[in-house]
Order: C-alpha cells, then structure tokens, then sequence
C-alpha cells in the first residue's frame, strides 16, 4: 500500500515468514549453523526454542529452501493432534497414503519408507513445528520413532521446534530418555538495540532502498524498547510507522511517531500482556491474572537494564591498566598511612600507661612513710613530673 510511495519493490514489514527477508543475529547465525549441522551428521533430536515472533518458523523455512542434498523434509505444523492423527500427518507430507489405515498399519508404512530411503542413500528429516503443544505421551511416541535406526545412523531425523514452554514439559520425569536423545539444542534470542537497527535496514534494503525512510536514533530506541527485540513485534511497529509516514507524506521517523503508533495499536495489552496472563494460566493454576501487569512491568525494566548495560559496556572501553593501577596504588597508600597511624598510637597509649603505672606505685609507697618534709615533697612532685 506504501510501496510507491516509498519507491520499494515489496513490502518490507510483512508479517508472513519469508526466507528471503531473514537477518542472521548473533543468535539466529548460531541455531542456523547448529540445524545444518544436526542434520547433516544424523544427530539424532535437534530443539530449537524461541519466544512467539523470534523467526524460529523463518529458519525453518530457510532451511527447507537451502534443499540439502538427499535430504527428505517432512513438516509438521499442526500439533494439537492425538497419536493416531500426528502419525497420519507424519506419514502425508512424506507423501504415503494414509486413508482408511489404523495406527498400526500406518507404523509400518513408515517404517517401510524409512527403510527404502536409507537403501537409497537419502535422509528423512522431520520438522515438527509448535511442539509445546505436543502433551507428554505424544513426545515420548515421537521418541519411540526415533527407535528406528541402524548400527551407524538413525533412520529418521527430528527436529522440534517450540516455544519456551516446550523446556518445561521435556524437563518433566517421564521424558529423561527423550532429553537424553536431544543432541543439537538452541534458543533463538531477542535481538539487541544494534541488532534491532541493523534488522530494520536489512529488510528495507531486501525491499529495494536501504534509505527509503530514515529512521531517528529516538524513534529505534524507542522501537526497540516497546518490541524487546522481538522480530515480529518489530514488524508490526515499522509496518504501521512507514503506512503513517506515506499518509503525511513523511520520509523521516521520530520517537514521538512511535509514541503515537504504540498508544494508537494499545500495544502492551495487545502484545505484551494477553500472552503473560495466558502463559501464566497455563502453568500457574489461578496466580496468571494477578501477575501479568507486573510481569510486563518487569519485563520493560529488564529490557531498559540490559539497554543501559550496552551502553556502559561501551563506555567501559575509555578505562584502561593504568587507571586501574593508579586506583590500587591509592588504596595501597591509604592502607599503610592507617598503619602507620596505628602504630604510633598504640605507643603513645603504652608510654601513658608506663607513667601511670609508675605514679601509682610511687603513690603507694609515700602513704606508707612517715610525714615527709614540706621540701621533700615538693622534691617527690618535681620527681614524678620532671620539672
């Protein structure tokens, strides 16, 4: 709708997962490199995790475009199924037929099919997408599949894909031997305040101008606060942001638009804290309601904390041996003038006691004498204060 105006080719702020779009963060370069290799070396289970909107669908798809040779895809991207259901599916992507078979026919058909594909050199992958939907028992029969292998290689490779509530529900007892299968594990990230801009300019250069609109440092820090560094969040800031700025003929963003956009969007309830509260129903019985605003809450402070400690790890360059050193001699200094201060103290507190001690044994021995002569007292003073 804003193309034109923008002079772009495509829309650079689609929400749809497009391979062609993907920016390889820091973290997202890492699970990429840890998919291509699980799957080239037979590694058993891969888990990739990731917040909803990190671009965890976008690497899949990724790699499926990439095609690895002799490398057999099977996708599964509905997971609220029973066990009859998902081995159905299963076997309908890898394209054998599933009509009017029961479970145990439909377990042999697979078996069959992964048998002749290893015959034939190539390699079966499954990729189950959404697996934190998947209960407990559907796991562990996702794991007896993985049953099926030779002396040197699996004949089925599996990947599950899912949000960090997957973690939890591997982390449950029952599951040890399938946590025990999982070799490859990442979790794709949030991106950071750089990380953030570079994405956006990535993806109006995929687009077709790098500089169609220029973004303020305010409005991305601002972008980058209200997102958390989320892909898709992002997506939809920057999407409404450019459909305002063609509306009024604008080609620069400040911080104030982004302002406008995240109150016109109802952004926090809309994003942020319909998905706590529902996280929260669903693994704490009756506390997720209470605890969503201050959730979200928490959540911008620990966003805004890590953007300030990027700042100062910046800033942490200026400082260098020398200073440090100069500080540790000036600590050093302060500690040995206290010593010595110490030290002449204690001294000072012996000599008085010294005197003490001997006016009061001089004291003691006058009382038991005789009167003395007004002189010889006046001596005895001199004596003990030596004038």
């Amino acid at each position: 709708m804003y193309e034109s105006y923008f002079k772009l080719t495509k829309k650079p702020f689609d929400l749809l997962p497009n391979p062609d779009f993907m920016y390889l963060s820091k973290s997202h370069k890492r699970a990429l490199t840890y998919l291509n290799y699980g799957i080239k070396e037979r590694s058993g289970f891969i888990l990739l995790t990731g917040e909803v909107g990190s671009g965890k669908t976008t690497i899949i798809r990724d790699l499926i475009k990439k095609n690895h040779e002799r490398v057999l895809l099977g996708k599964i991207f509905n997971t609220r199924v029973n066990s009859e259901q998902l081995i159905s599916m299963i076997n309908d992507d890898f394209g054998l037929p599933v009509h009017g078979k029961d479970k145990i026919e439909l377990l042999r058909d697979l078996n069959v099919f992964l048998i002749e594909q290893y015959a034939k050199g190539n390699q079966p992958t499954l990729v189950i997408d959404e697996a934190q939907n998947l209960s407990a028992s559907l796991l562990e029969e996702v794991r007896l599949l993985s049953n099926l292998e030779t002396d040197h290689a699996k004949l089925m490779q599996i990947i599950l894909v899912g949000q960090p509530e997957l973690r939890k529900t591997l982390a449950r007892t029952e599951l040890l031997q399938l946590r025990q299968r999982i070799s490859i594990n990442c979790h794709l990230q949030p991106l950071s305040r750089q990380e953030v801009e570079e994405y956006i300019h990535h993806r109006l250069d995929v687009a077709g101008d790098r500089a169609a609109v220029i973004f303020e440092t305010e409005a991305l820090d601002n972008i980058f606060t209200y997102s958390r560094g989320i892909p898709r969040l992002i997506n939809i800031i920057c999407d409404f942001l450019m459909l305002s700025a063609a509306a009024e003929g604008l080609k620069k963003l400040d911080g104030q638009m982004v302002h406008e956009i995240i109150g016109d969007l109802d952004f926090e309830n809309q994003y942020w804290k319909t998905t706590i509260a529902e996280t929260d129903k669903g693994s704490v019985d009756g506390a997720g309601a209470g605890n969503s605003e201050k959730e979200s809450q928490l959540a911008s402070v620990l966003v805004d904390i890590r953007s300030r400690l990027e700042s100062l790890e910046k800033e942490s360059t200026r400082f260098n041996t020398n200073m440090v050193n100069d500080i540790g001699n000036r600590i050093k200094s302060v500690q040995n003038l206290v010593t010595t201060y110490r030290g002449e103290t204690d001294h000072s507190i012996s000599e008085i006691r010294r005197k003490m001690d001997s006016y009061m044994e001089k004291s003691s021995h006058a009382a038991s004498q005789p009167a003395m002569q007004k002189e010889e007292k006046t001596n005895f003073i001199r004596r003990i204060f030596g004038n």
